[in-house]
């Protein structure tokens, strides 16, 4: 079996068993991952993601909504780590990496994920990475972090209606999200200001596409900010997009 087929059937699977919808209540998680006393408190929870250890669906889900509030999340910024990423994957052998291609790769990684921790594209990566380098417990947290961000999203709303949405943190987490289940998506269109609807290249079920909020994205959207969409390469279905 493929290493993409092994990524897309544990993807899919993360997102089949996401049964119960949460839509984000920003409020509650506002309060919650700044009270010390929570479960929910954020520099708690980020360690705790950081260094590999389990976290319940509940808590990636304060973990996830919560870092729009941190000052470190600026969804609209240059990722330099991630144009590393993007050059090492252009010219590696998947297959047949080299010892330094993993490591510049977890360096390269390593660096994008402070701009974007819960990418689902570079936790993938990261996965693969730690996998053909014989770390098989990283390999287990990278790719267990990855099916629980992908279950996160998927309880967030149905996302077959405009006003049941997915909610994603990113840009570019819509598109993983569609690129996971193992299917090609078109160039995505914006709703409204908050909901962007991203059609697939063939109907799922009758399903045309899905529709996801990224409002969070504006959040801190500085006056003079155009966008732009940018397409480049391709990892186990999942693909970068920038927006500029």
């Amino acid at each position: 079996m493929s290493l993409k087929r092994i990524f897309v059937l544990l993807c899919a699977a993360a997102i089949s068993f996401a049964v119960r919808a949460e839509v984000p209540d920003n409020d509650k998680i506002f309060a919650a991952i700044n009270d010390s006393n929570s479960e929910y408190y954020y520099p708690n929870l980020m360690m705790r993601y950081k260094a590999g250890e389990p976290l319940t669906d509940e808590q990636y889900h304060y973990l996830y909504y919560g870092y729009a509030y941190q000052a470190a999340y600026r969804p609209l910024n240059d990722n330099p780590g991630m144009t590393k990423v993007q050059n090492i994957m252009a010219r590696i052998a998947i297959d047949t990496p080299s010892v330094t291609d993993i490591d510049q790769l977890i360096a390269a990684c390593t660096e994008a994920m402070e701009y974007d921790p819960f990418s689902p594209k570079l936790l993938n990566i990261m996965a693969y990475a730690y996998g053909t380098a014989g770390d098989s417990a990283r390999e287990k947290v990278y790719a267990d972090h990855l099916a629980a961000i992908l279950r996160t999203i998927a309880t967030s709303g149905t996302g077959i209606k405009e006003k049941e949405p997915m909610h994603i943190i990113f840009f570019s987490h819509g598109v993983d999200f569609i690129a996971a289940k193992g299917w090609n998506q078109r160039k995505g269109k914006i709703i409204s200001r908050e909901v962007e609807f991203i059609p697939f290249e063939a109907p799922k079920n009758k399903l045309k596409g899905y529709y996801f909020d990224y409002s969070r994205v504006y959040w801190n959207k500085p006056d003079d900010y155009t966008f732009k969409r940018e397409r480049t390469w391709q990892f186990n279905n999942l693909k970068p997009r920038e927006y500029k």
